[in-house]
Formats: structure tokens, sequence, C-alpha cells
């Protein structure tokens, strides 16, 4: 390994793959792919934007992991993974994007070659990065092989966080307070909203406190007005105008771990409506945070908090919040852990996530929400910014 600064020492690593083999062994699995760039950087530090090609780690019950993927990023997984140079195997770039050819072909190959031709394999098929030709081609490549669904496997063992994992997601909490700060300064009537967006990119990437901003998994999201109804929608160049809330759904990063917080920004009088509304979600967020301990179960959060806006007259129907962590796009979330009706997970401490209690009305959107750790005694969130609805004349 030639990595300049290492995120983790490599007894970390070790940890989290003595972790992740005993998960695999309760499946009875004995090798998995691993194709989420995420498992794959939480497992052998591997970090570059390469993940729109195949890549993956290989992991088995002995040795270090396998990183493979394309044959010119392998330059990169030396500078990044904990792992020797015999543990990094690129493919030919005959294989990136060819029709003719498929990169799970070579994989397939390296696996014959550990003897896993026979073996029982998880392979992550509800993944981004994993696309149904991918399986297919290992299907007909491998026919005495099990394929069976790992989906979620190495996601779960990232639930709870090391001491390292918490300094890097405080630092990225830091960030995107000074983000915020930043939209308040800066943002005001008439100006285009693309040219804010650069403004919050910026004072990210700048980071804060002496520590770097790396790139979020999402893109701000910024609407106004109409578009603030819905809950998915960037920015364009139209001016931003009195009268309407704007809702900024960004996050700090750093060292590729996330700490996404959501703050609104109404510029005039603001009607009662979103009075009510600002009242009712800090209501039902205190209410929620209040059940945010260990010991508790996930859905202990988002029944307290459904309950306490339903008591002042609105609804929100979908969940409320969402594990966070290490991420790559195109999401900043784990995928495991949900604050919903249902989630029977048992808190943790050191568990983290962004508590998302947000609210779209029929003219604009409102969303004030908080990243939050699980302690031994209760909760600490992971920022400072003020919790309310910002009004700038």
């Amino acid at each position: 390994m030639t990595t300049f600064q290492a995120n983790f020492t490599t007894a970390e690593y070790l940890r989290r793959i003595d972790k992740t083999r005993k998960a695999m062994a309760a499946k009875g699995l004995d090798a998995i792919i691993v194709s989420d760039p995420s498992n794959i950087s939480w497992l052998s530090g591997y970090d570059g934007w390469s993940f729109y090609t195949y890549q993956a780690v290989i992991l088995t019950h002995e040795g270090e992991p396998v990183w493979w993927g394309r044959g010119m990023d392998a330059l990169g997984a030396r500078r990044t993974v904990f792992m020797e140079d015999d543990c990094i195997r690129g493919y030919d770039d005959i294989y990136v994007q060819n029709p003719e050819k498929h990169p799970m072909e070579d994989l397939s190959g390296l696996l014959r070659e550990k003897g896993l031709e026979k073996a029982r394999l998880g392979v992550e098929m509800d993944n981004y990065y994993y696309a149904a030709a991918a399986h297919a081609t290992l299907v007909r490549e491998l026919p005495e092989a099990t394929l069976q669904d790992a989906t979620g496997l190495v996601n779960w063992q990232r639930a709870v966080k090391s001491e390292r994992e918490i300094e890097y997601m405080q630092r990225a909490g830091r960030i995107v307070e000074v983000m915020h700060e930043h939209i308040l300064e800066v943002a005001e009537p008439g100006m285009r909203k693309n040219d804010l967006v650069a403004e919050i990119y910026a004072a990210g990437i700048r980071g804060a406190d002496g520590f770097w901003g790396d790139y979020p998994a999402i893109v701000p999201m910024a609407p106004s007005g109409m578009d603030a109804t819905a809950p998915h929608l960037t920015w364009d160049d139209r001016p931003m105008e009195t009268g309407e809330a704007t809702f900024f759904e960004i996050a700090g990063a750093h060292r590729r771990y996330q700490c996404p917080q959501s703050r609104t920004l109404f510029f005039g009088e603001v009607p009662q409506k979103y009075r009510d509304a600002e009242s009712a979600v800090l209501d039902a967020i205190d209410a929620g945070l209040e059940q945010a301990k260990p010991g508790n179960r996930a859905e202990d959060i988002a029944n307290a908090f459904n309950a306490t806006l339903n008591k002042a007259g609105f609804e929100k129907d979908s969940r409320c919040g969402y594990a966070i962590g290490i991420s790559y796009p195109p999401d900043w979330g784990e995928r495991t852990i949900s604050f919903r009706r249902g989630d029977q997970t048992v808190l943790e401490p050191d568990m983290t996530f962004h508590f998302m209690p947000a609210l779209w009305l029929d003219d604009g959107g409102l969303e004030i929400t908080e990243p939050i750790r699980i302690t031994e005694t209760g909760h600490e969130c992971f920022c400072n910014t003020p919790r309310k609805l910002f009004v700038k004349d």
C-alpha cells in the first residue's frame, strides 16, 4: 500500500472484516462480492470516482479482501486500500462498456482462480451498482456456483460507528453548520438560485475549522415556492423571490462521511400556516428526540414524532429518518434502519441518523432536520444550527 494518509488503521479494517465474516457465516456464504462503493471503502479503504464501471471487493473467510476493478483504477487502489498489492486485481480496458464483453467474465475467472467456482457466493442484488447483466454473466460463467442475495449484509455491519468514524462525522457536522451560516449571509431576493448553490458548494468544499470538505453523496436540494412542494428538486437559474420559502437539504462531508441537515429560509412576512407548521414540527422533533436513546426501537422515534405532529393537524406519510455514515452517490443513507412504524431495530450507542421530519405543504415546503448520534444515555446532535424557520426581509 502507498496510501499517503490512511483514513483508518489496519486494525480497524480487520475488525470490520471479522464482523462481516461472522455475518457471512450466519448466512452460510463462502464469499461475498461487494459492489456498493460505500461497502467497498468501508472494508478496504478504496476511494475513487470509478463506480461508473464495475468494481468489487471479494471477501472470503481467510486472508485479506481482494479489490477488483478497471485496470487503470488499480493505481488508485494502491493509493487507498490497506491491503498489499497482490490483493489488487485490475481487468483489461477491453471489458469497459463493450457490448461484446462484460467485466464479470473477468471476475468469474478470478473467482475460479480462487477456487470459488462451486462456492456459495453472496451478491448485492438490490444495489445501484450491480446490474441485471452483471448477475446474468456470473450465472452463465459460474454454472456450479450458488449465487445468493446478500444485499445489506455489509451495510448492517456499518450501523455502529467507531470512534474515528464519529470524529469524521463531527467534522462533517461542523461543515454543514458553516454551509447554512453562509446561506443566511448571502441569500437575498433576486439572487439566481444557481449562484446561491455555487456559494453552497464553495462553503462545503472549503470545510471548517481547518478540516477539508469532501463531495456530498447527494447534490444540494434547494427548491423554492411551488417547487418546494416536492422533496427532491434541485435548482435552476430563476431568481429567488419575496414571499417564497426555500428549503436547503444539504450535507457536509469529510473523508466520505456524510452529515446532512436541512433548514428553510423565507423571504418577507411569513404566512400563519408556515408558523403553525414550524411550531408543529419543532414540537414533534422534541417528542421524537426524547425517544432517541439506547434500548428504544427505531419506530419509537417515528411514533412519537407522528403522534405529536398529528395532534397539531399535520400528517407525514413517509419515514422521518434513516441511518447515515460513509456514502457515495447517489444516496447519503446507509439503506438499513428507518424511523418509521414497524422498524423494530434496537438503538445502540454510536448509531448515527438523519432525523428528517420534513413537511411539504400546498404551496411550499418546510424542512428542519437534525443529524444525530445515539449515546450511552440518550442522543446528541452533530450540529448547533438554530432549529427554526429562518426569515430575511
